[in-house]
């Protein structure tokens, strides 16, 4: 029987809009008091210095930086590690080129490891199966705001000597064994892009504890040059603008005191969820390590397409068309590695630079390689998730999903 459409009869929060972000009366004082006072670069203001005091707080580490974006958070983190021509980076296969080019622009080899495809997160066991003499660092993604197993990935890193540096861009204060993510490594990375947790519209911010990466990561951030360093100050390797301005930092500031509060509502939302969608046949909620919290960047749950006719995409079209849920089936489509910055390697001029450096098995992308991201990409449907869904929102996403699921069982 062919399912008659129906009118969607709620209207879901968006992050793109003023509907679905905690945007409000704090940011615009904070934004009038950075431009009545004259100075709105960060050389010579206050807010970006108070931001960056209150993160590195908030995370107990000795360090935090803010920066033009999250790629730009990711850049500063691989240039702090100073890797030479041709060093491989290993990082994920499921994560936005943001995380991926600025390994190219500072001459390194990224190098993807496979991932978990019920979590969509690399582990210990496929890194260590990238890991080479070669290997510079390792980038890991805790993806959608679910920490990858930190632990295990630690224990491997350290054994070998190589550096870890945390993508938090989906996962603010998302812990493991109770220690923030972003703490855990050497550098941990954030972004404020408008769909963050907390935004500026753009913006980054990075931390650490290593007290010479700290002074790598600020040189990086302001063209090489070394303000405190007054006794010999120039500029001393290449790098460009990567400033935050005051304006961006006196949102961020109004934003910082409402990310607890985000944190916990997506968290509660989202158990609420996993609660009414449980046994739904072909359905798969979210998982997570007993260790750790999972913070909800969005709600990706897996589609079982022997179960669920035309699995993720047909759930999805569905739910778009008759529900007026806008989700992600697939995600990022495809792995990254297939993406034509890869498959062409196509970088500066016609040169192919630094992929004329990278050995034949860092740049081979046979599929078999990865049969943990291309299962996890062709089942993995991504919802839109928000701090001010309420309980209607939530029943009508819930009902949405069942009714439309029930309709597609084979």
């Amino acid at each position: 029987m062919v399912a008659t459409p129906s009118r969607p009869t709620i209207s879901l929060p968006s992050d793109q809009q003023a509907s679905g972000r905690t945007l409000g009366e704090e940011e615009i004082l904070k934004v009038a008091e950075a431009i009545r006072s004259g100075t709105l670069t960060s050389t010579k203001g206050t807010m970006v210095k108070q931001l960056e005091k209150r993160f590195a707080e908030m995370l107990g580490v000795k360090y935090a930086y803010a920066c033009a974006s999250g790629s730009g958070a990711i850049h500063c983190a691989v240039a702090a590690i100073d890797p030479e021509p041709g060093d491989e980076i290993i990082t994920t296969s499921i994560t936005d080129m943001g995380g991926l080019t600025p390994i190219l622009y500072q001459g390194a080899i990224p190098v993807f490891a496979d991932v978990d495809p019920n979590t969509w997160n690399v582990t210990a066991e496929t890194i260590e199966q990238c890991i080479t003499e070669r290997t510079k660092a390792i980038v890991v993604t805790h993806i959608f705001g679910n920490p990858c197993e930190m632990t295990a990935i630690m224990e491997l890193a350290n054994s070998r000597g190589i550096p870890v540096i945390e993508d938090c861009a989906q996962a603010y204060l998302a812990t493991c064994k109770e220690q923030p993510v972003g703490t855990i490594g050497a550098v941990g990375c954030f972004s404020l892009q408008q769909g963050k947790h907390i935004t500026t519209g753009e913006g980054g911010l990075v931390v650490t504890n290593d007290d010479a990466l700290a002074h790598r990561l600020f040189l990086f951030i302001n063209k090489g040059f070394d303000y405190g360093n007054l006794s010999q100050p120039d500029h001393y390797f290449i790098a460009l603008n990567n400033r935050m301005c005051e304006l961006q930092g006196a949102v961020a500031l109004a934003q910082m005191d409402k990310l607890e509060g985000c944190v916990s509502n997506r968290q509660a939302a989202a158990d609420k969820l996993t609660a009414k969608l449980q046994g739904i046949p072909g359905l798969l909620p979210p998982v997570h390590a007993d260790d750790s919290t999972h913070v909800y960047w969005k709600y990706a749950l897996r589609v079982d397409k022997n179960v669920i006719r035309d699995g993720a995409v047909g759930l999805a079209k569905r739910l778009k068309e008759e529900k007026g849920i806008f989700s992600a089936p697939r995600y990022i489509q495809k792995p990254a590695f297939q993406c034509i910055i890869f498959e062409e390697q196509r970088t500066f001029g016609n040169s192919r630079w630094p992929f004329t450096l990278a050995t034949p098995e860092a740049v081979d992308y046979n599929p078999e390689k990865f049969p943990g991201t291309f299962s996890g990409l062709e089942w993995v449907l991504v919802l839109p998730w928000n701090e001010n869904y309420t309980d209607e929102h939530i029943d009508y996403i819930a009902a949405s999903v069942r009714e439309v699921a029930g309709d597609l069982t084979i």
